[in-house]
C-alpha cells in the first residue's frame, strides 16, 4: 500500500500533471493539422476536444475509483499508430468556402472524420484529466487551481520553446512519454514494461516521421523538400506541394507586377510573403534599389535563403524582416514605391481561432488601408495567387477599388490560373492593357474586415458542415457527461460555474484574435497571449487567497464595466499607437475582463465542496464556448462579447445566494 504523499508532493505532481495536459493539448493541435489535410482549418474542434476531455476526467476522478490515467501512455500510443497507418484526410469541396491546396482529397465525410478525431482527442486528454483531477482533489480548491495554473503555463511555455526552436514531433513525444513514464512510477512491472513499451512506439512512430533528409519542423508546419527541376527546391507545406524555386526570368508569374509597372526599375520594393526567394531574385534581376522581404516563418526563409539558385538573400540590398506583414507595416514609417503581397498562403490556422488562417488579416479594407498609407505617391501595390475562385478575385479587386483612386488591373479575373491585381492612385504609373481593366460582378462579395476576416467566405454565414458537426459534438459531449457524471440533474447547482466557462472561451478567442490584429499571427503573439491569460488567472486566484470581497455580485458590476470598455476601444485605435503603448493599453483592455471574471470564479471556488465536479462543468462549458465561437462568421469577434455578457448575467442569476461577510483588506 502507498503512503500518503505530502502536501508539497502533491502540489508538485499535480504542477507536472498541468504542464503535461497542456503540453500534450498543443501537441496534438499541431501534429494533428500537420498529419491530417486540411484538419488545420477546424483546429478549434480539436481545442474544443481538449476542453471536453479534461472535464470528463475531472467528473471521472469525482465519482470513480477506476483510475484513467494509468491508460495514457497506451491510448496515445494507439491515436498516433491510427493517424499515421490510416492516412485520414478531410474532404473538402464546394465554391463557398475556399480550402487552398493543390489537391482534394476524397474520403469520409468530413463530419465524420471530424467527429471521429473529437472523440479521440477527449478521450486522450480525459485519462491525463483524470491524473491531475486526482491530486486536484487532495488539495483545498484554490491551492490546488493556483499550482494547475503554474503547471498549465509552464506547459505553454515549454512547447513554445521547443517550437521556436523548431524541434520535431519525436522530441515532443520524448518529453510527454518520460514524463507520463515518471508520473505512473511505482506499478507493478507488468504494468510499467507495458507502458515502456507503448511509449516507445510512440517515439518510434514520431521518430520515424521526424528523421530523414530535407525534412524540417517550423514553428507553423511540417517542411519537406524535393529538387526543382528548374532550379531551387519544391516546397511542400504540411505534405502539400506549395511553391518550387527557379531563377529570376524563368517564371512568368514572378514578372507580371514589374511588367505592367511604367517605370524602368522597382525602385525600393517592400515584398510581404517573400517566402521562396522568387519575389526577391524577380525584384534584384529588375534593378531594385532595396528590399524589404518580411516572411513569417524563420525555418522557410533559412531553408529558401540555402537553396534558391540565385541566392538571392546574400545580396546586400536585401534587408530580412521575420515578422508578420501586418504588424511589419503597423511598426514603420518607411514608404516603397512597389509593395507585392506574394502567394500568402498558410495551409494553416491560428491556435484556436476557428477559420482565421495566418494570413487573413493581410485581406481586409483595414490592410489595403495600410498598403495605401506605405506607397509613394507614384507606388503600385500588386497581389498576386492562385485564388480558385472567380468571386475571391472580385472581393480583392473590390477592396483596392475602394481605397485607391483608381480601379486595379487584373489578370485572370476567373482565377483559372494565376490570377494578378496592380493597382496605384497614379494612372500613369502603370501600362495594363485595355483587357485586364476591372469591370465589378453583379454578385460581387463585399470585403472583409478586421472584425470579420474571413475573406475565404463567400457571404456571412455558418457553412452545413460546421453546423451539423458541431451538432455532433454537442450531442456526443452531452452523452458522454451523463454517462460519466450521472444524472445531469446532480449538475444544476454548478450550473453558474458552466456559464463562466463558456464566456471565459469566448473572452479568450476575442484576445487571441486582438493581439493577433495588433501585434501579428507569429508564434511567438500566440504563446504570448496564452500565458497571459494564463498568468492573469493566476493572478485573479492570489488576490483571491489574500482577500475576501464584502459583496461578489459588486465584481459582476466592474466586470460589466471591462467589457464595455472592450466594446468602446476600437482595434483601429490601437492600431495607432506606438508597439510599447499598444502592448501597454491594448493588453490592460484586453485582460482586465479576463483577471475580474477569474476574481468571480475564484471567490465562488474558494469554498466549493465539491471542487472536481465545478471544475468538470466549467470546462464543459468551455466546450459549448468553443463551438459558440464560430458565431463570429456570421457576427464578427466584436459581438462575442454580447454572448460573453448574455453568459455572465446567467451566472449570476444561477450562483448560490452567499450571505455578506466582512471585508478582508
Amino acid at each position: 500500500m502507498n503512503e500518503p504523499l505530502s502536501s508539497q508532493s502533491v502540489r508538485t505532481r499535480l504542477a507536472l500533471s498541468a504542464f503535461l495536459l497542456l503540453f500534450v493539448e498543443l501537441a496534438l493541435i499541431r501534429w494533428l493539422g500537420a498529419n491530417v489535410v486540411y484538419l488545420a482549418y477546424f483546429s478549434n474542434f480539436v481545442l474544443v476536444g481538449s476542453f471536453l476531455g479534461i472535464g470528463l476526467g475531472f467528473l471521472w476522478a469525482g465519482r470513480f475509483d477506476f483510475r484513467l490515467f494509468p491508460w495514457s501512455p497506451l491510448v496515445l500510443a494507439a491515436f498516433v499508430v491510427f493517424v499515421r497507418l490510416a492516412d485520414v484526410s478531410i474532404e473538402v469541396g464546394g465554391s463557398n468556402l475556399i480550402f487552398f491546396a493543390d489537391q482534394r482529397p476524397v474520403g469520409p465525410p468530413r463530419w465524420l472524420i471530424l467527429t471521429v478525431i473529437f472523440v479521440a482527442v477527449a478521450v486522450i486528454v480525459a485519462c491525463l484529466a483524470d491524473g491531475l483531477a486526482r491530486y486536484f482533489s487532495l488539495l483545498t480548491p484554490l491551492d490546488a487551481y493556483r499550482w494547475d495554473l503554474i503547471g498549465s503555463i509552464a506547459g505553454v511555455v515549454g512547447f513554445s520553446v521547443l517550437s521556436f526552436l523548431g524541434a520535431p514531433p519525436v522530441v515532443w513525444g520524448l518529453v510527454a512519454g518520460g514524463l507520463l513514464l515518471a508520473l505512473l512510477h511505482g506499478s507493478g512491472w507488468r504494468s510499467t514494461a507495458l507502458r515502456v513499451a507503448a511509449v516507445l512506439l510512440l517515439v518510434g512512430i514520431l521518430g520515424a516521421e521526424s528523421t530523414g533528409e530535407n525534412k524540417a519542423w517550423s514553428p507553423y508546419y511540417a517542411l519537406s523538400w524535393t529538387a526543382s527541376p528548374f532550379g531551387g527546391i519544391i516546397m511542400h507545406i504540411n505534405d502539400v506541394a506549395t511553391w518550387a524555386q527557379a531563377p529570376a526570368g524563368d517564371m512568368t508569374g514572378y514578372a507580371f507586377a514589374h511588367d505592367m509597372r511604367a517605370a524602368d526599375t522597382p525602385g525600393e520594393v517592400l515584398i510581404i510573403g517573400a517566402g521562396s526567394g522568387n519575389d526577391v531574385a524577380e525584384a534584384l534581376a529588375r534593378g531594385a534599389t532595396r528590399v524589404d522581404a518580411v516572411e513569417i516563418d524563420p525555418e522557410i526563409y533559412q531553408i529558401a535563403r540555402d537553396t534558391h539558385p540565385d541566392n538571392p538573400y546574400a545580396d546586400p540590398r536585401v534587408f530580412v524582416h521575420i515578422d508578420d506583414g501586418r504588424a511589419f507595416l503597423e511598426g514603420t514609417d518607411r514608404k516603397w514605391d512597389m509593395i507585392l503581397l506574394a502567394l500568402p498562403d498558410s495551409l494553416t490556422v491560428v491556435l484556436g481561432q476557428g477559420s482565421v488562417r495566418l494570413e487573413s488579416y493581410l485581406f481586409t479594407e483595414e490592410a489595403v488601408a495600410a498598403y495605401h498609407d506605405h506607397l509613394r505617391a507614384d507606388g503600385t501595390f500588386t497581389m498576386y495567387n492562385f485564388m480558385r475562385e472567380g468571386w475571391l478575385v472580385d472581393r480583392y479587386a473590390g477592396t483596392l477599388a475602394a481605397e485607391f483612386a483608381q480601379p486595379p488591373c487584373v489578370i485572370d479575373p476567373q482565377a483559372d490560373f494565376l490570377s494578378v491585381l496592380l493597382v496605384a492612385d497614379d494612372p500613369a504609373a502603370l501600362t495594363c492593357p485595355a483587357e485586364t481593366a476591372w469591370v465589378p460582378a453583379a454578385d460581387q462579395p463585399a470585403p472583409v474586415s478586421d472584425d470579420r476576416p474571413f475573406p475565404y467566405l463567400r457571404t456571412a454565414h455558418i457553412p452545413g458542415f460546421y453546423l451539423l458537426t458541431i451538432g455532433l459534438m454537442l450531442g456526443l459531449s452531452a452523452l458522454a457527461v451523463r454517462a460519466v457524471a450521472g444524472p445531469l440533474s446532480g449538475m444544476r447547482r454548478q450550473a453558474d460555474v458552466f456559464f463562466m466557462g463558456l464566456a471565459f472561451l469566448l473572452l479568450e478567442t476575442k484576445n487571441v484574435v486582438q493581439f493577433a490584429l495588433l501585434f501579428g499571427t507569429t508564434w511567438f503573439v500566440n504563446a504570448l497571449v496564452f500565458v497571459s491569460l494564463l498568468g492573469s488567472v493566476l493572478a485573479a486566484v492570489e488576490v483571491t487567497r489574500r482577500v475576501k470581497f464584502k459583496n461578489p455580485r459588486l465584481l459582476y458590476v466592474l466586470l460589466a464595466a471591462t467589457l464595455v470598455l472592450n466594446w468602446v476601444v476600437p482595434a483601429g485605435w490601437l492600431l495607432s499607437l506606438g508597439p510599447a503603448l499598444r502592448l501597454l493599453v491594448g493588453g490592460g483592455v484586453a485582460f482586465l475582463p479576463v483577471f475580474v471574471a477569474n476574481l468571480i470564479f475564484a471567490d465562488r471556488f474558494r469554498d466549493e465542496k465539491e471542487p472536481t465536479l465545478a471544475f468538470g462543468a466549467n470546462l464543459l462549458g468551455a466546450v459549448v464556448g468553443g463551438l459558440l465561437e464560430y458565431v463570429a462568421l456570421l457576427t464578427g469577434y466584436r459581438a462575442l462579447l454580447l454572448i460573453v455578457a448574455a453568459a455572465y448575467v446567467l451566472a449570476l442569476l444561477t450562483g448560490p445566494k452567499k450571505s455578506p461577510t466582512p471585508a478582508n483588506l
